[in-house]
């Protein structure tokens, strides 16, 4: 563990940010995982703790097809991959006392352990903060939850789509027609696991003025209000008007920004200035409409919805989404066409910023996401794919000072 005032520590420009900090992991699903793939990636040595069957989610096949089954036969499916890689394993029995030991001794020099489980179990154990940090006093102690460490709901299950359904997403998501409808992967999750990595940054950093550890309490629910920022705010301001289903418009709901279909294939439309709208209209052929009195304003636009969607959609019927994608973003009218995640990995944006991870594995390749944002020096990358189970248990135990024989015993037990 690196203390926070050691200056004997050497860093150089390409180190990656969190190169030296050492996390032991009690995560399991998506949400807690997700925040310390982010640490693994810039460089922290990410200990994961499983029990001795292994996570359940390592035999989850989330794609709901056969491509993945000798992934998923050596718990290695592509979605625990996905959060996962560059981390090692151990796996303990936390029911048994000797394993309890184990844990606390890795605590007691690491940096940062992150859990995600109900408040109260890591206590049950004896390995929850206040322990802990006992222990280690530098500790930065990250529990995430679905309502947080305090409050009438602490207790209760938190699962992406009931944080969806409570955080007000699904009253803002989907159509008139249809109803609301949840988004098509684990937006929660993934906001909440964000989050729990800004927050044990946040500590870190503090601990390096400070020198002192803290408990970083993450609610889910919490975290993707904060998300909703602008809805938040625009109901303070018009209290008393109900959330609305918003279908495929914008946050400002402009007739222009919007999915419409072409001659093959669906675009989004991201049109919302009136210089975009002239852009728009002069690259489908439509400079007239732009001079209609019913069009020349954004309000008068939203009055006449249904006639300039006509105008709109009977013009893009001469070309193919991807064809006028290409047309007008050059002409100044954002848009994009429905692009598939398998299509997307390939753009040449993203090729060009290595954005997407490759490893070859005697499994075969690999590809993950990234960071999301770039370091002009040491940035963040993986070294190795997702472990398979207890594929590091004799070599952490060894560093943490257990001699050969006691490590056999401890296997024998059943303890690891």
């Amino acid at each position: 563990m690196v203390s926070a005032d050691d200056s004997s520590a050497k860093w150089n420009s390409e180190c990656r940010p969190f190169e030296g900090v050492r996390i032991l992991d009690f995560t399991q699903l998506v949400a807690g995982p997700y925040a310390t793939y982010q640490f693994a990636l810039m460089g922290a040595d990410v200990i994961k703790v499983e029990r001795l069957e292994g996570e359940a989610m390592r035999s989850w096949d989330l794609s709901n097809t056969l491509l993945s089954g000798e992934w998923i036969e050596r718990g290695l499916a592509p979605s625990w991959q996905a959060i996962n890689a560059g981390k090692r394993s151990l796996a303990l029995d936390l029911q048994r006392p000797q394993a309890v030991e184990i844990a606390k001794r890795l605590a007691s020099t690491a940096d940062v352990v992150v859990e995600n489980f109900r408040p109260g179990v890591m206590d049950k154990l004896g390995l929850g903060y206040a322990a802990l940090s006992e222990l280690n006093p530098l500790l930065i102690y990250c529990a995430l939850s679905a309502f947080g460490q305090t409050g009438p709901e602490r207790l209760g299950a938190g699962y992406d789509g009931k944080i969806q359904a409570m955080s007000g997403i699904m009253a803002m998501s989907g159509h008139q027609s249809t109803g609301p409808t949840r988004t098509g992967f684990s937006l929660c999750d993934i906001v909440a696991g964000a989050t729990a990595a800004l927050g044990i940054s946040s500590a870190l950093f503090q601990r390096t003025h400070t020198g002192r550890g803290q408990l970083v309490d993450v609610s889910m629910l919490e975290a993707t209000l904060a998300f909703l920022s602008g809805p938040i705010a625009e109901h303070t301001i018009a209290e008393g008007q109900p959330s609305q289903l918003r279908g495929n418009k914008a946050a400002v709901p402009t007739p222009t920004a919007d999915v419409f279909e072409t001659g093959d294939g669906a675009i989004l439309l991201s049109v919302v200035t009136d210089k975009q709208f002239e852009a728009l209209m002069r690259s489908l052929g439509r400079a007239d409409a732009a001079q209609d009195a019913r069009f020349s304003t954004e309000p008068m636009r939203r009055e006449n919805e249904a006639a300039l969607r006509r105008v709109i959609e009977t013009a893009l019927t001469t070309k193919s989404a991807r064809e006028w994608e290409t047309v007008l973003n050059s002409a100044g009218a954002p848009c994009a066409s429905i692009w598939k995640v398998e299509d997307v990995i390939d753009h040449q944006q993203i090729v060009a910023r290595d954005a997407i991870h490759e490893l070859d594995t005697s499994h075969g390749k690999l590809r993950l996401a990234g960071l999301g944002f770039q370091l002009a020096h040491g940035g963040g990358h993986l070294d190795r794919m997702a472990p398979t189970l207890s594929q590091h248990t004799d070599e952490v135990l060894a560093e943490a000072g257990y001699a050969p024989h006691e490590i056999a015993a401890l296997r024998t037990a059943e303890v690891i």
